[in-house]
């Protein structure tokens, strides 16, 4: 059975490469770390920009856990990349982010799709995700506007791990 893609978008204050590098190479100032990680050991969190390049997170005794790697890198126009924290590569879903000019800004849309590679639980983790991407979205886009991103707690979609 295939099940839809979890579909996304916000719109930032910024030019399409500015948006592209924020939400690639600078992740980790915004990505919920201490809420959304593949382990409960995450220190920091890593994006090698290419593709072929890992988003990972080091642990607090200095291991790895990754979480997937880019398949598509077309800067400014799109990323593609396997995500799977926590869980192995073979049951990845696939995440697609692309950037379109809106005057001076920019809009980022998020197409989350791929959820019958998990099996059983796949209704369950598109559900996770599609309550879940708000969340991580709010972040993102409160770190465009220039703020601190605000705890993950006041913002829509995110609970408790």
């Amino acid at each position: 059975m295939t099940l839809p893609a979890v579909e996304k978008a916000v719109v930032v204050p910024l030019d399409r490469a500015a948006a592209f590098d924020l939400f690639t190479r600078r992740l980790p100032e915004w990505w919920p770390l201490a809420r959304r990680s593949a382990t409960a050991e995450a220190r920091s969190c890593h994006v090698e920009p290419r593709v072929g390049g890992r988003l990972f997170e080091t642990t607090r005794d200095g291991g790895e856990a990754m979480w997937g790697r880019f398949l598509t890198w077309e800067e400014p126009d799109h990323v593609v990349f396997s995500w799977h924290p926590g869980l192995p590569e073979e049951v990845a879903t696939f995440v697609r982010v692309t950037f379109t000019a809106e005057g001076e800004r920019t809009r980022v849309d998020v197409v989350h799709h791929g959820w019958e590679r998990l099996g059983e639980r796949a209704s369950f983790l598109r559900a996770a995700f599609d309550g879940g991407w708000p969340g991580v979205l709010a972040r993102f886009v409160a770190r465009a506007t220039g703020v601190e991103p605000p705890p993950w707690d006041d913002v829509p979609g995110c609970g408790a791990r």
